[in-house]
């Protein structure tokens, strides 16, 4: 869709946090049936970051990612009005984004929890920016955070090789509306496979024997990997070109093209069907594996250290994973 504003937003700082204990391939093939190798060729992965401290959890990372966001610019956190955790594994079922927000000291702050998987950084940045566009925030505080190391069966070939722990945060701000800097977005659900990628919950099969209630508990990590690669690459360059085609600009304009860090096969297919060069990929995938809502994050802010991307570069960012759901922001830097 188009964006009308009377505000521009545009993000003015980044900050990541990766846990200290690096898991490579070897070590997964001391667990499971696989190899390097095996495992390299088929998702571009060599090591992932676990949370492996005790009491550490998703709140930590994303803390230390928040401060790193805001001592960047030299922002005082109470300056926040809006912080939104993007995650699918809080340490609290009721949300994690309200203790983030008194740990960093943002007492101005609204914060609540977002839950869509790996497009969750998308969907934070999009609501974060609807926000701002109607005048109501003027600074957000958007996390992309996940520890699914916690909720990986690490007997599963399939997802155990697949998945790390990560934060990612970026400040977004409210601007003049000629110098907006997010262009365009386009978001997406097709409920229809919400079974293929999930943390499924199930019940007991013991009712209470007064109320004749059930109660259990939330399941590992399961996943159809053949019908989310399909889904992804069918689905996301639409949302890309869609997103593109309402700016009147196309694929020639697109300086960097940043997607969900999940699988190397899918940035390379999505990046072929766009007729978008390999050398505008922005990937981090082998160092980290799939951090879900915190991929993309995190690999902004590694390429902003790095100074791959310059101002006014038009960056392409798209998320897509479980619901499943997928989206698409236009960016100029």
């Amino acid at each position: 869709m188009k964006v009308r504003m009377i505000q521009g937003a545009k993000i003015i700082s980044t900050g990541s946090a990766i846990p200290h204990t690096k898991v490579s391939n070897k070590k997964i093939s001391s667990i499971v049936e696989t190899s390097d190798e095996w495992i390299f060729s088929r998702t571009g992965i060599k090591e992932r970051r676990l949370l492996t401290e005790p009491g550490q959890s998703v709140t930590d990372l994303s803390i230390r990612a928040s401060k790193e966001a805001l001592d960047k610019i030299s922002m005082d956190a109470d300056q926040i009005d809006l912080i939104i955790l993007a995650t699918s594994s809080p340490n609290d079922l009721f949300g994690s984004a309200s203790r983030i927000q008194y740990e960093i000291g943002a007492v101005n702050a609204l914060a609540f929890d977002l839950t869509a998987a790996c497009s969750g950084f998308v969907i934070g940045l999009v609501t974060a920016s609807q926000f701002i566009f109607n005048g109501t925030y003027s600074n957000i505080l958007v996390i992309g955070s996940d520890v699914l190391s916690k909720w990986v069966n690490w007997s599963d070939r399939s997802t155990c090789i697949l998945f790390g722990d990560a934060a990612g945060a970026a400040i977004l701000q409210s601007c003049d509306s000629h110098l907006n800097s997010m262009l365009n977005f386009h978001l997406s659900t097709d409920g229809n496979y919400s079974n293929q990628l999930s943390i499924p919950y199930r019940e007991k099969y013991e009712p209470h024997p007064v109320l004749n209630l059930s109660q259990g508990s939330f399941q590992f990590i399961s996943m159809n990997g053949k019908e989310v690669y399909k889904f992804a690459v069918s689905q996301v360059p639409l949302s890309i070109l869609k997103c593109l085609r309402d700016l009147d600009m196309s694929v020639n304009d697109v300086d960097w093209l940043l997607l969900h860090q999940a699988n190397d096969r899918i940035l390379t297919a999505v990046a072929e069907k766009l007729s978008i060069s390999h050398n505008k990929i922005i990937s981090n995938l082998s160092n980290y594996g799939n951090t879900s809502a915190a991929s993309i994050p995190l690999a902004l802010d590694e390429a902003l250290k790095s100074n791959k991307i310059l101002t006014n570069d038009i960056v392409v960012i798209a998320g897509f994973g479980a619901g499943l759901t997928w989206g698409t922001i236009i960016i100029r830097w």
